[in-house]
């Protein structure tokens, strides 16, 4: 029975890496693949002359 837990919890664990994995790389988002929405809330240019 333990077995069975365990081996549900690292499939499902698998499953969640697989998908981040497969939407940072192939999503159509702009931002990071955490989708919490502040990558593409950061401003990109600076206009400090440096």
């Amino acid at each position: 029975m333990e077995k069975i837990i365990i081996s549900l919890v690292f499939v499902g664990a698998v499953v969640y890496l697989g998908r981040m994995v497969y939407r940072m790389f192939f999503s159509k988002q702009v931002g990071c693949a955490k989708g919490c929405g502040t990558c593409s809330a950061m401003p990109t240019e600076t206009n400090n002359p440096v």
